[in-house]
Formats: structure tokens, sequence, C-alpha cells
């Protein structure tokens, strides 16, 4: 089904879920999804203090586009700190990570699909 038509509205402050047992303190909030295609829209926030550097560098096969809206989000590769109103736009296979937060951070996402088809 494709991403449901939805008017302006407050997302609930309920439905955050942990990304995985191997991310403690990294949540997402999911606020529209296509099942067919991967597309999908949403939050994702780190905790105070939160660690992604386990999992390396990153890359994948969808476009990604990350704005923060608050807090900062360190870039371990680049040795860089990114403060709210950054963004990135990320097309597939583009590096980037491993991040840490030590301040927390709430980010809006975008993943979508263009020419390939999710795995």
């Amino acid at each position: 089904m494709p991403k449901p038509e939805m008017e302006f509205h407050i997302p609930q402050d309920s439905g955050w879920e942990q990304l995985s047992e191997k991310r403690p303190g990294i949540f997402q909030k999911i606020l529209s999804k296509d099942d067919v295609t991967g597309n999908y829209t949403r939050l994702m926030k780190f905790e105070k203090g939160a660690d992604f550097s386990f999992a390396g560098v990153l890359t994948h096969e969808f476009w990604e586009e990350v704005w923060i809206i608050e807090g900062t989000l360190t870039d371990l590769t680049l040795g860089k700190t990114f403060t709210a109103g950054s963004y990135a736009c990320r097309p597939p296979g583009m590096k980037h990570g491993p991040y840490r937060s030590d301040t927390g951070v709430l980010m809006f996402e975008t993943r979508y699909f263009l020419d390939a088809k999710p795995s």
C-alpha cells in the first residue's frame, strides 16, 4: 500500500521504538511508510550519549535525507559535530558515519528508492 494520505496533524508522542537491542538509546517513530517500495518518513532520536560507532561506516541502497531538528550529532569519521538546522542528502552508496550524540538529537528523515528495488 502506498504511503497514506494525511493532512497536517501532530503525531502522537507515543509510538517510539528502539531500533534494536544493539542500539541502546536510539529510537525511531515511523510517520508514513510504503510497504511495497520500502520508502518511509520517520523521526529518529538519539538519547544523550547514544553511540552508533559499533556499526562502522554506513552505506545503503536507497536515498536518504536528514534534517537535524534539535541537539547535536557527531560524525566520528569526519570528526565534525552537526547542530540543529543541519541537512544531509545522501544518494545510494554514499559513505557516512558512524555517529554519536553527546547532547541527544532529534532528526527528521526520509528514505526512498528511485531506481533500485528494496532488498
